[in-house]
C-alpha cells in the first residue's frame, strides 16, 4: 500500500512553521519588527545614538533618533537638547525651511536655555547659507533687479546674535560673518552703481555710491563707492561734487586707480567685482 509521504511532510512543514510563528525571530518575517530601537531604548540611550550618529554625520538616522526622542519624552532636558539637535541635523541635510521653523520654534518654547545663543547663531548660519545660494541663483541677472533678501537677513540675525549675547562663544564668527556679508553687499551695490553708470544713468550711480557709504561704511568698497560718486558727478557737470567726492578719495585712498584715471576698467573692476563671472 503506498504511503502519502508528501502530503505528510506538508503537513509537517505547516505544524513547525505555526508553532515558530510565536518566537521572535520568525514572529519578525510575519508581523514585522514590532520591538525597533527606537520605540524601546530609554531616553538617555535614545539621545547617544543619535548624537552618535550626528557625530558620524549619519544626518538620516541621528534625525529619525531625535524626532523619536522628542514624541516619545516630550518633557526634560533631553528632549529640550534633541530638539536643537535635530535643527542642526535638518540644517545640515539642507532642509532649511525646516530647519528654520525648528529653531525658531525652539527659541519660543525655550527663551532661557542655556544654550540659546547657539539657537539664535544656527538661526543666522541658515540664512547665511541661504543668501549664498541666492547669489548664485542671481547670477546672471540683471544687475539693478538682483534681490539680497536672504544675506541681509543673515546679516541682522548675526547681529542680533552679538546684540543679545556679546560675550558668546559664537559672537567671534558671528562678527566675521557679518563683515563678510558686509562687503558681499557693498559690492553688490557697487555692480549695480556700475551698472547705472555704464548705461548713462548717472545721478541713479552717484546715489548707490552714497548708500554704500551711508549702509556699509568702512566696508572694502568704500573708496570704489567714491570714485563712483566722483565719476557719476563729473558726467551731470556737477563739479564741486565731484571735486569733493576726489579730495576724499585722495585722502583716504591715495593708490586707487580711479585717481591715475584707470578705473573703472583699467583694473578689471567688473569681473573682480562679479566672482561667477567666469561661469
Amino acid at each position: 500500500m503506498t504511503r502519502p509521504t508528501g502530503l505528510i511532510r506538508i503537513s509537517a512543514l505547516l505544524v513547525m512553521m505555526l508553532a515558530l510563528a510565536g518566537c521572535k525571530t520568525v514572529g519578525g518575517w510575519f508581523d514585522g519588527d514590532k520591538e525597533k530601537p527606537t520605540e524601546t531604548l530609554p531616553v538617555e540611550e535614545m539621545y547617544r545614538v543619535g548624537k552618535e550618529s550626528m557625530e558620524r554625520n549619519n544626518w538620516n538616522r541621528s534625525e529619525l533618533y531625535f524626532q523619536r526622542l522628542v514624541a516619545r519624552f516630550p518633557y526634560g532636558p533631553y528632549s529640550e537638547q534633541a530638539q536643537l539637535e535635530v535643527a542642526y541635523v535638518l540644517y545640515k541635510q539642507s532642509k532649511n525651511e525646516e530647519a528654520t521653523s525648528a529653531v525658531n520654534r525652539f527659541i519660543r518654547t525655550y527663551p532661557t536655555h542655556r544654550h540659546i545663543d547657539y539657537a539664535y547663531y544656527l538661526k543666522a548660519l541658515i540664512n547665511f547659507d541661504q543668501g549664498r545660494a541666492t547669489l548664485l541663483r542671481i547670477a546672471n541677472q540683471d544687475m539693478a533687479k538682483r534681490d539680497l533678501g536672504a544675506p541681509t537677513q543673515s546679516l541682522n540675525d548675526f547681529a542680533e546674535v552679538l546684540r543679545r549675547y556679546p560675550n558668546s562663544r559664537y559672537a567671534p564668527d558671528s562678527r566675521q560673518r557679518m563683515i563678510y556679508l558686509r562687503n558681499l553687499m557693498a559690492r553688490h551695490e557697487l555692480q549695480v552703481g556700475l551698472y547705472y553708470l555704464r548705461r548713462d544713468a548717472y545721478v541713479a550711480a552717484a546715489n548707490r555710491g552714497k548708500y554704500i557709504l551711508q549702509t556699509y561704511p568702512q566696508s572694502e568698497h568704500d573708496g570704489d563707492a567714491l570714485a563712483l560718486m566722483a565719476s557719476a558727478y563729473t558726467e551731470l557737470g556737477q563739479d564741486e561734487l565731484a571735486a569733493d567726492s576726489r579730495k576724499v578719495l585722495e585722502a583716504n585712498y591715495p593708490q586707487h586707480p580711479y585717481l591715475s584715471g584707470d578705473w573703472p576698467d583699467g583694473q578689471g573692476i567688473l569681473s573682480k567685482l562679479n566672482p561667477f563671472s567666469g561661469e
